[in-house]
C-alpha cells in the first residue's frame, strides 16, 4: 500500500482538491445569483406571469435555451477570446470559470422559473385578491414556497459543476481532472488517476450531502 501511495504527489495532488474546489463554488455561487435574477425575470414575464411581457420572455428564453443546448466543451472554445480578456490567459482554474458560469447560470434560471411556476396558484391569486404588491408576492409567497426546490437546484448544479471541472481540467484549466488527466492516464499511473477520482467523488458526496441537509431543514411542507 505505501509502495502505491509514494507514486502520487501529494502537493500536487492537494493543489488539485482545492483548484476543483474553488472552481466548483465560485462559479456556483456567481451562477446561482445571475441564474436566480434571469429566472425571476424569465417567471415575471410568462404568459400568465406577475408582469407578463412576451418580448422580453422570448429574447431571454431564447438565450436561456441556446446557451443550455451548447456542449460545455464547445463553450470553452468558444469563449477563449473572452476569457484570454477578463482573465488574462487560458490556462489555470480561474480560466475556467467564465465558461463554468456562462454554462450553468441558464441551468438554474430554468431550474428557478420552473420550481417558481410550481407554486400554487391559489394562493398567489389569494395574495393578489388582498392588495398585495408584486414584490410581495415574490419575498413573501414564491420564494418561500419554492425554496426546497431551488436548493435542491443549487445542490444538481454544484454536482454538474463538479464534472464540469474536471472536463476543462483535461485542458489545462487544473484541478483534479487535468491531474488525472495529465500525470494519470497520460503518463500510465493509474494510481494517480484512481485516487484523482475518488476525491473527484468525495467532493460530490459532500455538496450532496449538505444540499440534502439545508433542503430537510427548510422544507416544513
Amino acid at each position: 500500500m505505501s509502495q502505491l501511495l509514494s507514486q502520487i504527489d501529494w502537493d500536487a495532488m492537494l493543489l488539485a482538491i482545492q483548484e476543483t474546489i474553488f472552481m466548483t463554488f465560485i462559479s456556483l455561487l456567481i451562477a446561482v445569483i445571475l441564474g436566480f435574477l434571469l429566472g425571476i425575470i424569465l417567471y415575471i414575464t410568462k404568459e400568465d406571469g406577475l408582469k407578463p411581457n412576451k418580448i422580453i420572455h422570448r429574447i431571454l428564453d431564447f438565450i436561456v435555451n441556446l446557451l443550455r443546448a451548447v456542449p460545455f466543451i464547445i463553450l470553452i472554445f468558444i469563449l477563449l477570446p473572452v476569457t484570454v480578456f477578463l482573465v488574462g490567459t487560458m490556462l489555470g482554474a480561474k480560466a475556467a470559470l467564465p465558461a463554468l458560469i456562462i454554462s450553468s447560470a441558464p441551468f438554474y434560471a430554468r431550474m428557478c422559473m420552473i420550481a417558481l411556476s410550481e407554486v400554487d396558484k391559489g394562493t398567489i391569486e389569494a395574495s393578489k385578491a388582498m392588495g398585495v404588491s408584486n414584490l410581495q408576492i415574490i419575498t413573501k409567497v414564491l420564494l418561500p414556497e419554492a425554496k426546497p426546490a431551488l436548493i435542491s437546484s443549487i445542490t444538481v448544479m454544484g454536482i454538474s459543476l463538479v464534472g464540469y471541472t474536471a472536463m476543462a481540467g483535461c485542458i489545462g484549466a487544473g484541478g483534479l481532472g487535468n491531474l488525472a488527466y495529465m500525470y494519470g492516464y497520460a503518463r500510465q499511473n493509474m494510481v494517480v488517476m484512481y485516487t484523482a477520482t475518488f476525491f473527484v467523488l468525495v467532493i460530490v458526496f459532500v455538496i450532496q450531502g449538505i444540499g440534502d441537509f439545508i433542503v430537510k431543514k427548510v422544507d416544513k411542507r
